[in-house]
């Protein structure tokens, strides 16, 4: 059996409000023939005849047409249903965004930022992926990602644009004396995180005459690196869009001025979700973020 042609019963509905096939031709914007070949098509498909013509010459549903118009009008109601439910959903702020970055940026700089935006778009839901791997929007495990590297990944399906700098400065724990703190141990990542940027600054520095010690103990994470250096087990290299928010921490300054360390941040977005509204939202948020921490 032939597959029925749903834009068949837009035909077969015309007719029966239209009572005639001129009048059902001028609704939908066709000639008569159109009409006629339609009705009769779907006639053939359903072995059933769904037209007769009444005493006025008017044509009217038969039980058959009256099921088939019955079940047209359903239908007809869903689809504009749909359409008005989805209507311009993509230029609306609303529904879920999945985004994801490292464990210290999602916990300490936008987690706390998030009522503003929340504040801002009722309709739009967060998902938050605090993990240090890389989740691939690719696959779709995530839909943004916030990223310390221009990515080297993803190809047409992953759009990506610098969006700022993280600055590095040294910090330790704000209740020591300037030149207590400078004697501090450093505090850095395990072997596994040798070959972060930070890490590896750290490393220069201990390799220098005068660079110190390096502390009894290493970390693999970031938040436990600030909470080692708060505890005053030791100085360390922080991202200071995090450590100055941080009253327990204070800043070691550096002689010339400038920033440690500075790492790249990179936006990606996945190619088919660019323009969204709610990610466009989420997008001048992330920007806004990253200047005001800057």
């Amino acid at each position: 059996m032939r597959p029925l042609d749903w834009n068949d019963l837009r035909y077969v509905l015309a007719v029966a409000r239209g009572g005639t096939l001129a009048a059902a031709a001028k609704a939908l914007g066709v000639d008569d023939s159109t009409v006629s070949r339609r009705v009769a098509r779907l006639e053939a498909l359903l072995s059933a005849r769904l037209f007769e013509r009444a005493g006025d010459g008017r044509l009217r549903p038969t039980p058959a047409g009256a099921a088939t118009v019955e079940r047209a009008e359903r239908m007809e109601l869903e689809v504009e249903g749909l359409r008005d439910s989805v209507t311009g959903a993509d230029t609306a702020c609303a529904g879920t965004v999945r985004l994801t970055s490292v464990p210290l940026l999602v916990n300490r700089l936008l987690v706390p930022a998030l009522p503003g935006l929340l504040e801002r778009h009722p309709a739009l839901r967060l998902e938050m992926v605090a993990d240090p791997s890389d989740l691939s929007l690719r696959r779709r495990e995530a839909d943004m990602a916030l990223r310390l590297a221009r990515p080297r990944s993803g190809g047409r399906s992953v759009v990506a644009r610098r969006i700022g700098l993280l600055r590095y400065e040294v910090y330790a724990v704000a209740s020591l004396p300037a030149a207590a703190a400078a004697a501090l141990p450093w505090v850095t990542y395990d072997e596994a995180f040798a070959h972060l940027p930070q890490a590896r600054w750290i490393a220069a520095a201990l390799a220098r005459p005068e660079g110190g010690t390096a502390a009894r103990f290493v970390v693999n994470d970031g938040e436990a690196l600030v909470e080692a250096v708060a505890a005053g087990l030791g100085r360390s290299l922080l991202p200071s869009a995090v450590a100055a928010r941080d009253p327990r921490l204070a800043c070691l300054a550096n002689p010339d001025g400038e920033p440690a360390l500075e790492r790249e941040l990179w936006l990606l977005v996945h190619s088919e979700l660019r323009g969204l509204a709610r990610i466009e939202a989420v997008s001048d948020w992330l920007c806004d973020l990253v200047a005001d921490a800057g």
